[in-house]
């Protein structure tokens, strides 16, 4: 129960500052319209698109990356706490360890969430196709994703502690690789052998196909459940990995 109230102090705390600037959510989804606006056009002149829709089709992999990059940077903030103390003054109350790792995860549910919501309303009026029960579970999906990404962000902050270059050293030498092997913004139809290879055990790959089989109304999919079960894990092996960095912080 204390490990429940104390998620909950820490996550009103870190959802305060985007509440007092909203605009902040508004302007992070420039870099993804331009995605949208930029590579979709490219897209639709190639015939190597699945589907009868390249909306449909690219919406979802556009969502995930704004997970994948979002989530991916907050342990940028845990580094700036730790550097101006911060950091230190919160482990020094009476709130749980884990707490202060899972509130933080928690809040990274919140912008993502919002920021995708207003992709897809820019994108309706382009051809994209709601099925409002299939996005709701997509996003809640992604909100999953986004917990065990932000926690593994938090725990790399955690690792490297004042060594900032090498924090976005590892995040960039991860998240690329990742985004390229997983078909998140081109088909891996024709890809090589090995890259295919590289995509099956990429767990993007399987939740990026849950997104848009969900988004185009299939929840009979395969890629649904398989999907949910890569963002459930993500998320698990992210808050135990990083409650351990916190607890092995603290101690």
């Amino acid at each position: 129960m204390r490990l429940v109230t104390d998620t909950g102090i820490v996550l009103v705390r870190e959802l305060r500052p985007t509440w007092r600037d909203p605009f902040s959510v508004l302007f992070s989804i420039v870099q993804p319209l331009i995605f949208l606006g930029l590579f979709g056009p490219l897209l639709a002149g190639t015939s190597d698109v699945p589907g009868d829709s390249l909306w449909q089709w690219f919406v979802p992999g556009i969502l995930v990356m704004v997970a994948l990059f979002g989530t991916s940077m907050t342990g940028s903030n845990l580094l700036y706490e730790m550097q101006t103390g911060s950091h230190e003054r919160m482990t020094v109350t009476p709130l749980s360890r884990p707490a202060l790792l899972i509130g933080r995860a928690l809040k990274e549910m919140v912008p993502l969430v919002v920021q995708a919501v207003l992709i897809v309303a820019v994108v309706l009026p382009f051809g994209f196709r709601l099925y409002p029960l299939g996005a709701l579970v997509g996003l809640l999906i992604l909100a999953v994703l986004g917990v065990g990404l932000g926690a593994l962000s938090y725990a790399l902050a955690l690792a490297v502690r004042n060594q900032e270059w090498m924090f976005w050293m590892v995040q960039q030498t991860v998240v690329f690789p990742l985004l390229i092997l997983s078909g998140m913004l081109l088909p891996l139809d024709r890809a090589p052998g090995w890259m295919v290879v590289a995509s099956h055990v990429n767990p993007l790959t399987y939740v990026i196909e849950a997104e848009r089989a969900l988004f185009a109304g299939d929840f009979g999919a395969a890629a649904v459940w398989q999907g949910a079960v890569a963002a459930l894990v993500a998320a698990v092996v992210g808050l135990l990995v990083g409650t351990r960095m916190m607890n092995r912080a603290t101690s």
